[in-house]
């Protein structure tokens, strides 16, 4: 009888930990819905339950994903994840791409980038990746030159030349939505952008190329990337279904990046 016993409650907790679900990190907003989108693709398609945890930035979802506490994320572009892995000594890898979601300029006060006047107050994403890519794009605009405008970890400190002696400030990337009536000239990402209500194809002044170098991923431990689940949560996102649902709830603005 104790064999017996013991035999079924071992029995019981494997089938605990097989129906344990797939945890994806995903940013709050209309880029997570696409996560959800992919959740409900894994589990008709491939039988997989994906539970999406949202998150509200950068930081928190690479050190979940490196602790445990979530199975894999889709928050983040290559250059970001090179950044906070070095920094925080994260064993964390790329395991397929999702779209680029390119930064644009928005202004409440202007109509025409030829109206920026001498001294504007410029809004840009605080942290260093999305930073240098905003910096990067005021350079191709000729708004002010970097010392080198391929750098991907360019920060204020490398700006060269600043003829109009615009004045930058550096907010936490979901925030600048929220100091747009307060300056110029805001860098935005599409994400909390289109989560504030703004159309980048409609609302932005300008913003960067489908070539952008700055393609999001999804990211896994190093150890996880071959296992089972995550190929089958990549399939899942790179599918038709997710693409249209991009389409459209970026307004055109999300490029597929596979």
């Amino acid at each position: 009888m104790k064999k017996l016993t013991l035999a079924a409650l071992i029995a019981g907790l494997a089938a605990v930990a097989q129906a344990a679900p797939f945890k994806v990190g995903a940013m709050t907003g209309p880029e997570g819905e696409l996560v959800h989108i992919a959740a409900k693709i894994a589990k008709e398609k491939h039988g997989l339950d994906v539970e999406v945890i949202e998150f509200e930035d950068y930081v928190m979802p690479n050190v979940a994903l490196s602790d445990g506490s979530i199975d894999a994320n889709a928050i983040q572009h290559k250059p970001y994840l090179d950044v906070i892995t070095k920094e925080r000594g994260l064993d964390l890898v790329a395991v397929g791409n999702t779209f680029v979601y390119p930064v644009g300029a928005y202004s409440k006060k202007i109509k025409d980038i030829k109206e920026l006047k001498d001294g504007a107050k410029i809004a840009i994403p605080g942290d260093p990746t999305n930073g240098a890519r905003a910096l990067i794009l005021l350079d191709k605009q000729g708004l002010l030159k970097l010392k080198d405008n391929t750098n991907l970890e360019a920060s204020v400190m490398d700006i060269a030349e600043n003829p109009h002696n615009y004045k930058i400030s550096e907010i936490e990337a979901s925030q600048v939505p929220s100091v747009l009536p307060d300056v110029d000239l805001a860098i935005i990402n599409s994400n909390y952008g289109v989560n504030a209500g703004l159309i980048p194809k409609r609302d932005s002044l300008f913003m960067e190329d489908a070539d952008s170098p700055y393609v999001n991923i999804i990211v896994v431990r190093t150890a996880d990337k071959d296992k089972d689940e995550v190929k089958k949560f990549v399939e899942s996102y790179q599918s038709k279904e997710v693409e249209e649902a991009a389409e459209k709830a970026f307004k055109g603005a999300a490029v597929k990046g596979w």
